[in-house]
């Protein structure tokens, strides 16, 4: 566990206070994802039941996006080292329940169930800011929805 480079002042204050980042695989579609900030890191759980996490694996590099909470506009885009946490862990033992109680419905078997069938990721700041400042979009990113099986 821990930060690959000191964490940019930015980064630390945007995540303080993010509940939900876009993540993106370098090249990918951003998707939305609830977080755990913890100790210079965010941890996010995808799979069965949960979030989809597309494009977002171990050992490759995802660019996370943040808005600020009040007003909705993006503050920076970051690149993250990512990392699998595995079942049985030191890392998993720790951080799961943590992640648990912030999931919001969490049913009780939450962490059993992402030790069977769910990906756990440590997503550490690399120090490099791809979008803070003068540099964010000054147009809509929007995109369109991606298809699901959910209905109204």
């Amino acid at each position: 566990m821990g930060q690959l480079a000191d964490t940019p002042p930015i980064i630390a204050a945007a995540m303080k206070k993010a509940a939900v980042v876009w993540l993106a695989p370098v090249g990918g579609r951003a998707v939305a994802a609830w977080l755990l900030w913890h100790e210079g890191s965010a941890y996010v759980v995808g799979g069965t039941g949960e979030q989809p996490l597309t494009g977002v694996e171990g050992g490759a590099p995802v660019l996370v996006t943040v808005a600020s909470a009040d007003k909705h506009k993006r503050l920076v885009t970051w690149v993250a080292a990512v990392a699998e946490i595995r079942p049985g862990s030191a890392e998993w033992e720790l951080m799961v329940p943590r992640l648990a109680t912030r999931r919001l419905s969490a049913v009780a078997d939450a962490p059993a169930r992402w030790a069977r069938s769910g990906r756990v990721f440590r997503l550490t700041p690399t120090g490099e800011l791809t979008e803070a400042g003068d540099t964010l979009p000054a147009t809509s990113l929007a995109a369109p929805p991606v298809s699901s099986p959910a209905t109204t």
